[in-house]
């Protein structure tokens, strides 16, 4: 069937998904009431004082909906047709970025333009997710038919990653990575998440558990990884590769070597733990490549490969915590696991922080009422620790209220991306779901003490134009899509 001529296509506003206009406007207004309330002082100003952070931001919210407004009323098929063209612009726009913007607290991320100040890196989230949606929806092509195709999608994601490194902008880097779940989505093997998943627990276990007290002449941190790869191999062996014998045979060869271990120490033979765990991994992995090669089936491979890039990266994690890793980003994730305090440096946010939620109890303290906040003890509180302001203010209600707010509009954009009837559609919106629950997790785990701080704002709700712009085009691209997956589905 012919498609429809554009004028006899329904008005973007009549298939336009109001419920998730109605979030996004709750958001924003809950956004400038809570900065407004984070930067309030004695003297009464107004919340619509252009002056004060509030009323700029209330400005930026203006220009976000007209902003918004156009992206609506531009032709769908605008967005896929230029997405690698709109791609490449903001991918220069990085790389001048470098040279151009100004040092502000060590990083040049930012682009100063009279009195206005823009970070291309939250535009880049938008068009890095256009240009992995083209590429999905390209002419016959699947991410797992070859490996080039693996290659294509991740170079779209980490090229602007490496581009705002050399920014010296950590935390708006890491957001992209969050893309991988996307790429899960596709088709991308859930060994890979695992192994990513893996990856950060292993990073977390051996920093947290680097000192003393040493088990079997090994720091604890080392003896839980080594014995965690050791269960997550049986498992692989049982569950992905689909062999009883073989998983049940390593099994009892790693507790047949723990028996004897423990049996020469009882008789005052003392094994190295390293050794022992090296030993036992080993002959598992030799036993288990002798199967794969008598059997024939490949995917061993993948549990092999597994044991081996876990105790290398184990091994490897010292040396980039202690080599690769600034002083300031040692200690915040230091501050974070609890092996240093540092209140009055690097740990200082965050105990305010923890103070101001705790402080509000269950219904907190009133509007405008909060003294962390008032007395400025939270530094940064109208940016990325905009939550502690909710919390200490509208206490437990007021923060399950926002949270739920961002669970509806995330369950909501799930719901938009599956009803999608083009892979374009599909694969952008779940870009944006990932983008959400990352922004919303990290920056929550950050003023709670769960995540090292790493500048990540809150969705629509911390102050800045930037960002607030950046999510604004994320999500009425989105809207303008699935506005239009009627016209497709025709």
């Amino acid at each position: 069937m012919e498609s429809r001529s554009i004028s006899q296509q329904p008005s973007v506003f009549r298939t336009l998904d109001w419920f998730t206009l109605i979030l996004y406007l709750l958001l924003v207004a809950g956004g400038v009431v809570s900065i407004y309330a984070a930067s309030y002082d004695f003297d009464g100003a107004s919340m619509f004082d252009f002056t004060e952070f509030s009323g700029k931001q209330t400005m930026w919210i203006g220009l976000s909906l007209i902003l918004g407004l156009v992206i609506l009323l531009i032709d769908y098929r605008v967005y896929e047709t230029y997405a690698y063209p709109i791609y490449g612009a903001v991918v220069l726009l990085l790389i001048a970025t470098i040279f151009l913007a100004p040092n502000i607290k060590g990083s040049h991320s930012w682009l100063v333009l009279g009195p206005v100040s823009l970070q291309p890196a939250e535009f880049g989230k938008f068009a890095t997710a256009l240009a992995l949606a083209r590429l999905f929806s390209s002419y016959n092509f699947s991410l797992n038919a070859k490996i080039s195709n693996y290659f294509r999608a991740l170079t779209i994601i980490f090229l602007p990653i490496a581009l705002i490194l050399l920014q010296r902008e950590t935390g708006s880097a890491l957001v992209y990575i969050s893309l991988i779940f996307v790429l899960y989505r596709e088709g991308m093997p859930g060994i890979v998440l695992l192994s990513i998943l893996c990856a950060i627990a292993w990073f977390v276990i051996t920093v947290k558990y680097a000192a003393p007290p040493l088990i079997m002449g090994i720091t604890l941190g080392q003896f839980i990884v080594f014995t965690a790869v050791m269960v997550l191999f049986v498992v692989m062996l049982l569950i992905y590769c689909r062999n009883f014998i073989v998983g049940r045979n390593v099994a009892l060869g790693f507790a047949g070597s723990g028996l004897l271990v423990w049996l020469l120490s009882l008789i005052g033979v003392n094994v190295p733990g390293m050794a022992y765990f090296l030993v036992a991994l080993g002959g598992a992995v030799v036993y288990v490549a002798i199967m794969m090669l008598h059997l024939r089936i490949s995917k061993y491979l993948v549990s092999i490969g597994f044991v081996v890039a876990s105790v290398l990266f184990m091994f490897s994690v010292n040396y980039v915590f202690n080599n690769v890793l600034g002083n300031h980003q040692q200690m915040r994730i230091k501050v974070t696991l609890g092996i240093e305090d540092n209140l009055r440096g690097a740990g200082y946010n965050v105990n305010q922080s923890k103070i101001a939620i705790g402080s509000g109890g269950l219904t907190g303290k009133g509007f405008l009422n909060g003294t962390q906040t008032k007395l400025k003890y939270v530094p940064e509180q109208h940016t990325d620790f905009i939550f502690c302001t909710v919390g200490e203010e509208e206490g437990f209600v007021g923060t399950v209220t926002v949270l739920a707010l961002f669970l509806l509009l995330i369950l909501r954009l799930i719901h938009i991306a599956e009803r999608q009837h083009s892979i374009f559609g599909r694969v952008y919106a779940y870009c944006v779901v990932s983008y959400l629950i990352f922004h919303l997790c990290i920056n929550v785990g950050m003023v709670i003490g769960l995540c090292p701080v790493i500048g990540i704002p809150l969705p629509f709700f911390s102050y800045g134009g930037s960002a607030l712009w950046g999510f604004t085009i994320l999500l009425f691209i989105l809207l303008r899509i699935d506005a239009a997956r009627k016209i497709n589905r025709d």
